[in-house]
């Protein structure tokens, strides 16, 4: 089974500032580990940043650009988006269908909008899940801490079987390709 790993959202500007994602440095260093395995599996990697008009997020700023630290490489694949969908009005499932990818593991920021809609966006496309569960990362809300919404998410989406695939939530020490 082909799969891909999906890196959602790691941009400078989600790692700095008053929205700063929780431990993002670690978060960081942990996707750099699981990307260097992805690729010497030779499984695609693909950077997803998500865009605003104009703005916080706006193509080409400095904000927009994916983090100090993250590790790219030349043949790494990047998807622009506007939505926390990963999949709507982008090329991802004509990508991931091209490279007969039929998995995805799933990682990045910010847990509650774009890594939980790409997951559950990918499972009603009949994709099974890995979800990185320390490679996701939040600022928290006013009702819950950042550590709060990741685990509660390794939790929640673990837990859906409607769609069919299923997420399975596993650490990056973990994880291996074949």
């Amino acid at each position: 089974m082909g799969s891909a790993l999906l890196v959602i959202d790691v941009q400078q500007g989600l790692c700095e500032g008053e929205g700063k994602a929780f431990e993002s440095a670690e978060v960081i260093a942990r996707i750099n580990s699981v990307s260097a395995k992805a690729r010497d599996a030779h499984m695609p990697v693909i950077f997803i940043q998500h865009e605003s008009a104009q703005g916080y997020l706006e193509y080409a700023s400095r904000e927009w650009q994916l983090a100090e630290g993250l590790q790219v490489e030349p043949h790494d694949l990047r998807i622009r988006k506007t939505t926390c969908d990963s999949f709507l009005r982008t090329p991802l499932q004509d990508m991931l269908v091209r490279m007969k990818v039929e998995h995805v593991v799933v990682c990045g920021m910010h847990t509650e909008f774009c890594v939980d809609t790409t997951t559950r966006q990918a499972l009603a496309l009949g994709y099974p899940v890995t979800l990185l569960a320390d490679g996701h990362t939040s600022a928290g809300n006013a009702a819950l801490t950042p550590s709060q919404v990741i685990a509660h998410h390794n939790a929640t989406l673990t837990q859906i079987s409607s769609f069919g695939p299923r997420v399975q939530a596993m650490r990056c020490s973990d994880i291996q390709f074949t």
